[in-house]
């Protein structure tokens, strides 16, 4: 038995950057770190560079940038992250040089990475993991993003891992070639992340729901979706979880009063081989630059939530000492 922890959108710029000036790096994860660090894997979707290079991207218009200082890599090792997703429409807000930066910083640091790289090929290359427990076992995470079509890796142009969200064959095709590439490389399990959709909205769409069923049938065994600042429900599709959104998680972003993006979860899957087991969701709020374990009437408050978006998708969770659980048989 393996666990794996995802959180959501981990953005160390801007105020977070400023922020670590006077925080250890491990402060940032607050009361969460033991429940991340339990974990034999750890994945986040990382949405900044980490560079020196403060020229923006000015190609195409763009409202945000955000880039943290290299120094900020040591947050992402105060937590013992083993993967970053850089499949996102902030990788080359600092140009294809912070994008180059933050592959250089991460390698440095020993934390692997999917979804971007210097041409069309590297960017779509899984990463390969290694998640020591009783019985040593490999997971690979593919990832992908339909946001910022212009950053997208070109033949001899560093990029992201572009991928529109759609059922055409072609789309299709490319997913089910990555995740066999995936497994005869060795992969057991298959984590396919995806930055996708809109912001700010807390139901996938009719087409995402069946664009993530589409790539669960072709091969993927946890789907691990973000990108909309707020969490979406939890879908359990023919055995294998489906996270739609797993939000935010560290950040200084402003808060909507009703959609709540200071509201999040911790995901934590644990799986025999490639079948899946168990799903832990332990509630966290959100302040500035910090995630702590949600307590009180607010943990309460985002656990109604959960348990209501995803009931409407036909998942039940129970209870258990401030989070929900839902046991695979």
């Amino acid at each position: 038995m393996i666990t794996v922890a995802l959180v959501g959108d981990v953005m160390l710029g801007r105020g977070v950057n400023d922020a670590l000036r006077i925080l250890r790096p491990e402060q940032p994860w607050g009361d969460v770190l033991p429940q991340l660090v339990s974990a034999d894997l750890r994945i986040v979707n990382l949405e900044c560079a980490l560079t020196d290079h403060e020229r923006p991207w000015t190609r195409t218009p763009k409202v945000f940038h955000f880039r943290a200082d290299p120094s900020a890599v040591e947050v992402l090792r105060g937590a013992r992250v083993d993967c970053c997703s850089l499949a996102n429409n902030h990788t080359l807000d600092f140009e294809e040089r912070g994008l180059l930066d933050t592959l250089e910083h991460l390698k440095a640091a020993g934390i692997r990475c999917a979804g971007a790289g210097l041409d069309r090929e590297e960017a779509a290359r899984p990463a390969l993991l290694t998640a020591r427990s009783d019985r040593p076992s490999r997971v690979a995470m593919l990832a992908f993003t339909d946001n910022e079509p212009p950053f997208a890796a070109g033949s001899d142009r560093p990029g992201t891992n572009y991928l529109p969200v759609s059922l055409e064959p072609e789309v299709l095709h490319r997913v089910e070639a990555t995740v066999t590439a995936a497994r005869e490389a060795g992969a057991e399990t298959i984590v396919f992340s995806n930055h996708w959709g809109p912001n700010m909205v807390q139901r996938p769409s009719a087409l995402f729901r069946r664009f993530a069923r589409a790539v669960m049938d072709r091969g993927a065994d946890v789907y691990y979706g973000h990108s909309a600042h707020v969490f979406q429900g939890v879908e359990i599709y023919r055995g294998k979880p489906i996270l739609y959104d797993t939000g935010d998680f560290i950040d200084d972003y402003a808060v909507d009063s009703r959609l709540r993006n200071d509201r999040s979860f911790l995901f934590r899957i644990s799986l025999e081989g490639s079948e899946f087991r168990r799903l832990e969701l332990f509630p966290v709020t959100l302040t500035y630059a910090r995630a702590q374990l949600a307590k009180g009437s607010e943990r309460e408050a985002i656990l109604d939530r959960m348990e209501r978006l995803s009931g409407e998708m036909g998942t039940a969770f129970v209870r258990r000492e401030g989070r929900l659980v839902f046991e695979h048989s």
